[in-house]
This record gives C-alpha cells, structure tokens and sequence, in this order.
C-alpha cells in the first residue's frame, strides 16, 4: 500500500513538473489538447476513487484496531482484579496450610508422649496397669481404651497430614493459575502497546491518504480547469471557422453575380434584336442560379454548423455435547497467537471459531466480537457447548464446571476450572 501511495506521489510529481498546456491555433491541437487533459483527469480521478477506497478499507482496519484495543483494556482490568483475588486466595491458602502443618505438628507430639508412656517402659509398666485393676473385665477395659486411644491419635494424625495435602495442592493450584493469569495479562499488555503502534501507524497512513486525495483533487480542478478552457476555445475556433465559411462563400457569390452580370451585359450589347426575349430567359437563368447559390452557402453553413455541434461531449443440546467433545480431542495442542488451527496451533478466539467451523458453524473471528453472539445465559444454566466470555479471553464449556480452551502459550490448549476467572458473558450458539 505504502509502494501505491508512493507511485501517486510520483505521479502527481509528474503532473505538476511536466504538464504546460499551451493555447491551441486550431481547432484539430485544441481538441488533441482537450482530449489529454480529460485523459488526465480520468487518471487522476480513478486514483482518487483507488485512494478513497483504499482510505476507507484502511478507516475499518483502524475502527476494529479500536475496537480491539478497549476490549483488550477491558480484558486487563479483568485479569488484574483476578490476580488480586487469586493472590488473597492463596494467602489463605498459605495460612490454613501453617494452621493445618501447626495442628499436625502438635498431634504428632502428642501422639509421641503417649507412645512414650504406653510403650518406652515395656512390657512391666503394662503389667502393673493389668495387677492394679480390680478385675479382670477392668484390665480389659483398660487395655481397650489404651489402644483405642492411640488409634484416635494415628486417626488424627491422619487427617491434619491429609488436610495438610489437599490445602498444599490447592495453594499449588491457585499458584499455576496465578502464573496462567499473569502470562495472560503479559500477553495482553504486549498486544495493548501492538495495537497502539498499529493505531498509531494507520493514523499516520491516513494523513498520507488525505494529503495524496488534496494533491489529486487540486490536479483535478486544473485539468476540469484546462478542459473548459480548451472546450471554450474549440467553440471559438469553430465560430470563427464557420464566419470564414460564410464569409468565402458570400465572396465567391458576389464573384460569380459579377461575373454573370457581366456575362449579361455582354450579351445584352451582342444580341439586341432578342434583347426582351434573351434579357428575359437570361434574368431567369440568373435568378434560378443565385438561388442555387444561395441553397449551397445555406447548406454549406448548416453542415459546418452541424459538425461542429456533432463534437461536443455525455440452547443446550446433544450437539453442544458433539461440539465439546470434538474440542477436547485437542487437549496438548499449542497456542499460537492469531492462529486458526487446531493441529499446528491457535489462540483462543481461533480455536473456538476452528471448532464450530467444523459442524458448519461460522464464528465471528475475534473474542470481543463472539461476546456478542449467539444468546446470552447464565452460568447456572451453562450446557456443554457454550462459549464463556471472561473478556479479551473465550472458552467452550464442556459441562461439570469445566472449560476447554487455548490458554498460553506455555500451556497451549487444556481444561480448565470455569471460574478460574470472572465471567463476564456465557453464550448459546446451538
């Protein structure tokens, strides 16, 4: 485009250096020089059309640009309020972890105690518990609550190491997904100054636009200029043609009544005996003649006449349950940014648009504008299928709080919790 911009300057340069038009003597140099600057003009106003064309195609890239770039920004409010909760939830996290380690730690050392009293003095200390009871049944007992006892300790044991476990592995969680949303936002924020660079580039096209479109419309004006110049000139050129016409003609017809007077005249004097008979029949002759004359200048003038006018110009459902599954047989496929494959690599916006394209389904191509397909419905009636909005971000819902999606780069395409962002939109396309 820069290449074209840059021929029509050339062009106009041309124009302006080379083109003198200078007064025609004839009518045949005024109508060639005519003829050029309408040519001219001709090509100067196609590379208006191709400018304004190519102006308004560049006008639409600029608007989507835009429109990018505010979903973008929107996108980035809402992954940084994500990592502010995600960061509160894994401080929480941490904190029943410490709390869940700490209880385990002091059952542990509790345990301990009473394994040191039951077991480190042997096999007499237990001896003495079972002599000291009043009855057999007692020293039952007894044994029976020891152990029991230490079941008790091991069963707590147990579950403040398992609670322990399963708080570690959701702070793990909470982790990676801080980390899924901090590459988001990265990503995003290097889109957002892409998108300004690419803005800021297109302004400047279009100011290149309007100067060429300034240049163009002002060669116009001379060349429209030129034309009435050289149309007016052929109107004069063409009336003084035709007073020459006329003017030849009646000269040659005085030339030719003098003539014939003479010619009268002369027989007049040969011929007197036949003189009212001769003068007659030659008055007659000369009467019939001049109106001839007469007829052709008449005709004459018309047909200049004629010539010279003749040269003027003129809802959810089993194939929302087919379309999830389809989509999850992509699961380890990579991310590529602004891809639209599902094999070699896509982003989320393409793989969504790459899926449905697969059952005859056309896609809005970018995720601001797939927000705003389909119909909108909750998440509590979210069916397999949907595509969830998180803005700047979609997924395809694949039921039981799941999502599957084209992630990161770093994780390409996977499963994911559904809210492990904040919902903005969820939408029914089938």
């Amino acid at each position: 485009m820069n290449k074209r911009i840059l021929c029509v300057a050339m062009v106009m340069t041309l124009f302006v250096t080379c083109y003198y038009p200078v007064s025609a003597t004839t009518i045949s140099e005024a109508k060639k020089q005519k003829s050029a600057a309408e040519s001219k003009l001709k090509s100067v106003n196609d590379d208006i059309e191709e400018i304004e064309m190519d102006k308004e195609v560049m006008e639409e890239e600029a608007a989507e640009r835009e429109a990018e770039l505010v979903d973008l920004l929107l996108a980035i409010d809402v992954i940084k309020g994500d990592i502010k909760n995600k960061e509160k939830e894994i401080e929480i996290a941490q904190e029943e972890y410490d709390a869940a380690l700490e209880k385990e730690k002091q059952q542990k050392i509790a345990m301990d105690k009473r394994i040191k009293f039951m077991y480190e003095k042997g096999e007499e200390s237990y001896v003495e518990r079972l002599l000291i009871s009043r009855s057999y049944v007692e020293a039952l007992n007894k044994a029976s609550y020891t152990e029991k006892l230490y079941e008790y300790d091991r069963y707590l044991l147990f579950q403040y190491q398992q609670t322990k476990e399963e708080v570690k592995e959701k702070k793990e969680e909470l982790e990676n997904d801080l980390e899924d949303l901090e590459e988001i936002k990265a990503d995003a924020e290097e889109q957002q100054a892409a998108l300004e660079e690419k803005i800021d580039e297109y302004s400047e096209m279009l100011e290149d636009f309007d100067l060429q479109l300034a240049a163009c419309r002002s060669k116009a004006k001379e060349y429209q200029a030129e034309i009435t110049k050289q149309a007016n000139s052929i109107k004069e050129l063409e009336a003084e043609e035709r007073r020459r016409i006329q003017e030849e003609a009646r000269r040659k017809a005085e030339e030719e009544a003098r003539r014939k007077a003479e010619e009268a005249a002369a027989r007049k004097r040969a011929e007197e005996a036949a003189a009212a008979e001769k003068k007659s029949s030659e008055e007659s002759s000369d009467s019939d003649s001049e109106s001839s004359e007469s007829h052709s200048e008449s005709s004459s003038s018309s047909s200049s006449e004629s010539s010279s006018s003749s040269s003027g110009g003129g809802g959810g459902s089993a194939r929302g349950q087919e379309i999830a599954n389809f989509a999850c047989q992509f699961v380890g496929n990579p991310y590529v940014a602004g891809g639209t494959s599902l094999t070699e690599g896509c982003d989320c916006s393409g793989f969504t648009s790459a899926v449905y394209s697969n059952f005859g389904i056309s896609l809005p191509r970018t995720s601001g504008s797939q927000a705003g397909y389909g119909r909108e419905v909750s998440y509590s009636e979210a069916a397999p299928g949907d595509i969830i909005y998180y803005g700047g971000h979609v997924g395809i819902y694949i039921g039981n709080g799941l999502i599957v999606h084209a992630s990161t780069p770093a994780t390409g395409i996977k499963i994911t919790n559904a809210l492990y962002r904040s919902i903005i939109s969820v939408r029914r396309i089938v």
